[in-house]
């Protein structure tokens, strides 16, 4: 086991996976970091992005995470992740048009800040923040799904 790292993907409704591996791959915040079996300490936040999974030399699994935080020690690789998916079950015309809702929406939402004031105002800013988020999150999809069909 001690050529191995423990890698463990949770999601907020359930332990997505536990297993031994040989490398895990993380897109941190400050870019992607890998993970073997004996890694010094490390607290970092996860960017949206896809964890990539080693088995030997090649890649095992691949999972796109919206997001969330690692935790690392010397035995273990722990993701706290907001939503985790397998990167298979994306589709790209799907995430396109998520997308154009999504633009629509914050076109809309920009307009009325600019109509409101108070708390009014504060609750579209607040809601066009969370949009913005999720077309990060989007862009992201379409970028790992980009980068996966080019290899």
């Amino acid at each position: 086991m001690a050529d191995k790292v423990q890698f463990e993907l949770v999601s907020p409704e359930k332990l997505l996976l536990s297993e031994a591996v040989d490398m895990v791959v993380v897109p941190g915040a400050d870019g992607n970091f890998g993970v073997l079996p004996g890694h010094s300490l490390l607290i970092s936040t996860v960017r949206p992005g896809v964890i990539d999974v080693y088995e030997g030399n090649q890649i095992s699994e691949q999972i796109f995470v919206s997001g969330g935080f690692a935790e690392v020690t010397p035995e273990r690789c722990t993701v706290l992740a907001d939503e985790a998916m397998p990167l298979s079950a994306l589709d790209s015309a799907t995430v396109e048009a998520e997308m154009r809702n999504l633009e629509a929406a914050l076109a809309n939402l920009r307009e009325r800040s600019g109509r409101l004031s108070g708390d009014e105002r504060e609750a579209v800013l607040t809601e066009l923040r969370a949009t913005e988020s999720k077309l990060d999150v989007g862009q992201a999809k379409l970028a790992a799904l980009r980068t996966t069909t080019a290899h």
